[in-house]
């Protein structure tokens, strides 16, 4: 009988040690899941930040998988992706010599059917004497990999891959942690779309040889937002319609092009100048606030509104008039004197908040304001 109570109470005890260990079991799993979701949420984060910070998009990109590669311990990740014309390598930690293995991929009948269906592919080799079919001149550096297409919207491009220079080392990795990682790569790469495209088309104006605006949401950016405020200088050249029609084209083009050059003689190459849009200009005092610029701005528009601007002879014979007229109109012009008039209005521009609203706020007083309005306006 006693023996019997014995058993009992073993058995009691090994069942209650058994929900024990299940109970710890589940929250072991409990704290590694939140401790994963915790993880996400930092590199998350710290995409954010990569997103947020002043730089262009391939550099953003690169801090990215940076990011991969050390909250992760991933041992290699590559980011492919397709510019249109080709397939270029927008980050890596692999060696550069590799790099036009890892750009051909698409290429290559295993991914294909990955690309096709849009799910992740993982290869392995068995042993350290084989190689992944993929790799052509290399043995050593990777020996298992997951390769992930990447899609905006459906539609593909590119693609990111991870490798390990172990055999079946993501045998057991957590892919939908994996997935999560691979949707927060598309969502920097579709939120750095816009900005690649306004650093494409950056093009310095034909007369004056400034930038145009879409400078000043890239490379501009960069520079602006090294401080936390700066003031956001918009100035308008008001007469120049009425250059135009009183005298010429021709000499109207000289005074956008003398008034741009006099204001970057000027400005320290800490600023940012560009051609805004026709007669309006744009300076970027980085780091600076507005009652500090407002002497410069007024030595500047009186410096600029006493010129008096008119085209040389040699000038006017570059226009290629005709050998008739030419005479009759060389002279007629030589008289011509034009006086340039301003409008200027400034801004203060926070770091992180939108500048195309500042520009749009100043663009908008300017456009709305009296023609014969000469001022500095601080809005």
């Amino acid at each position: 009988m006693v023996m019997i109570a014995v058993v009992v109470i073993l058995v009691l005890i090994v069942i209650g040690l058994i929900f024990y260990n299940v109970r710890i079991h589940k929250k072991i799993q409990k704290f590694r899941n939140l401790n994963q979701k915790i993880t996400n949420l930092y590199v998350v984060q710290d995409f954010m930040n990569a997103i947020g910070e002043t730089s262009t998009v391939d550099e953003k990109i690169k801090k990215i998988n940076d990011i991969l590669i050390e909250r992760y311990e991933i041992k290699y990740s590559t980011i492919v992706v397709f510019d249109g014309a080709e397939y270029q390598v927008k980050a890596s930690n692999v060696d550069h010599k590799h790099w036009e293995a890892l750009k051909s991929l698409q290429d290559v009948d295993m991914f294909k059917d990955s690309i096709e269906s849009a799910t992740p592919k993982y290869v392995t080799v068995n042993s350290e004497n084989e190689r992944l079919p993929y790799q052509q001149m290399e043995f050593g550096r990777a020996k298992s990999a997951i390769f992930f297409p990447l899609y905006i919207d459906n539609v593909y491009i590119g693609y990111w891959i991870i490798e390990s220079g172990t055999p079946h080392d993501f045998d057991n990795v957590d892919t939908t942690v994996l997935e999560v990682i691979k949707e927060n790569i598309v969502s920097v790469l579709k939120t750095v779309v816009h900005q690649k495209t306004l650093e494409t088309i950056v093009r310095k104006d034909l007369f004056t040889g400034l930038y145009s605006e879409e400078y000043l949401y890239g490379e501009g950016k960069k520079i602006i937002d090294q401080y936390t405020i700066s003031t956001i200088c918009m100035f308008k050249i008001t007469n120049i319609v009425q250059i135009n029609k009183d005298y010429s084209r021709e000499l109207g083009n000289k005074v956008i092009t003398a008034i741009s050059d006099f204001v970057y003689e000027n400005l320290s190459q800490e600023y940012v100048f560009v051609r805004y849009m026709g007669p309006k200009f744009v300076i970027a005092f980085s780091g600076v606030e507005a009652n500090a610029v407002a002497d410069f701005l007024n030595d500047i528009k009186e410096k600029i509104e006493a010129m008096q601007i008119h085209l040389t002879e040699d000038e006017i014979k570059e226009l290629n008039l005709e050998v008739n007229s030419r005479k009759k109109l060389t002279k007629e012009m030589e008289k011509e004197i034009a006086v340039p008039r301003l409008n200027f209005v400034i801004s203060s521009y926070y770091k992180g908040t939108g500048l195309e609203e500042v520009l749009k706020k100043l663009e908008e007083y300017l456009d709305n304001a009296d023609p014969n309005e000469s001022d500095i306006t601080n809005i």
